[in-house]
C-alpha cells in the first residue's frame, strides 16, 4: 500500500519566511452557474513538500525540466534521525548503513511540524560535512521532513551548495511520520516547468 508523503496545498500551509502564503481563487462556480469549476493557484515555488533543483542555488546547474526521471522514482532508504537535535552530522550518518542507497530519506522529529501554521527556525537540518558524506556516498537524492535541508540563517547555504552543486536532488517537506525505517519504494514527482528552480510534488512510498 502506498503512503502519501505529500502536504496538502491550502492557504494556512506554513510558509519560508517572506514567501507569500498560497491563494486557491475560484474562477468559475457550478453553484454560480458556470458549466464548471476552475481556480487560479498563486505559491511559491518551494512551498510544502516541493522539489529543488540544482538550478535554484547553482547559477548553471540543471533546471527543473532538465533533471533525469531516473533520480525520483525507485528504492530509498528512510533513515531515523528522530534523535537528532539541531544538526545532522556526518558522524550521524556514519553510524547508518547506506550501502547501495542512492537515494535517502531523513526522518527527524520535525515530521509533525508542518500540520501547524507558524514557521519554526530549530529544525534539524544536514551539517555541511554531512552533505559532503552523502555525496561521497554517491546518493542521488536526499529528502527530509521540514522546510530547508540546512539550518535556518546559514550564511553562504553551504549544504545546498555541496548537494545541488554535485547535481544532488533535495527534496524538503516530506510528511515521514508514517515510514519505518528501511527501504521503500519512492515515487517524486514536481510540476514540468521550464526553467523551474523549484516545484510543489507529490511523493509517495511503499514498502519494499
Amino acid at each position: 500500500m502506498w503512503t502519501d508523503l505529500t502536504r496538502s496545498i491550502h492557504p494556512a500551509l506554513v510558509t519560508w519566511p517572506g514567501d507569500p502564503s498560497p491563494t486557491i481563487t475560484p474562477q468559475a462556480r457550478i453553484e454560480a452557474g458556470d458549466s464548471c469549476n476552475t481556480s487560479l493557484l498563486q505559491f511559491p515555488s518551494h512551498l510544502g513538500t516541493h522539489l529543488d533543483a540544482p538550478f535554484h542555488f547553482v547559477q548553471d546547474g540543471k533546471r527543473l525540466h532538465e533533471i533525469d526521471l531516473d533520480k525520483l522514482i525507485g528504492p530509498a532508504r528512510v533513515v531515523d534521525c528522530s534523535e537528532a537535535r539541531g544538526r545532522i552530522s556526518r558522524a550521524d550518518l556514519e553510524r547508518v548503513n547506506l550501502n547501495g542507497a542512492t537515494r535517502v530519506l531523513l526522518r527527524t522529529a520535525c515530521s509533525n511540524w508542518l500540520n501547524k501554521s507558524e514557521f519554526r527556525s530549530d529544525f534539524v537540518a544536514l551539517d555541511p560535512d554531512a552533505a559532503e558524506y552523502l555525496v561521497e556516498r554517491e546518493v542521488g537524492l536526499v529528502g527530509i521532513d521540514y522546510l530547508s535541508i540546512e539550518p535556518f540563517g546559514c550564511e553562504g547555504h553551504r549544504v545546498h551548495h555541496v548537494l545541488l552543486g554535485n547535481e544532488v536532488v533535495v527534496v524538503e517537506g516530506l510528511d515521514l511520520s508514517g515510514l519505518p525505517e528501511g527501504d521503500v519504494e519512492f515515487i517524486c514527482l514536481p510540476l514540468k516547468i521550464r526553467d523551474g528552480d523549484g516545484s510543489p510534488c507529490r511523493a509517495v512510498a511503499r514498502p519494499l
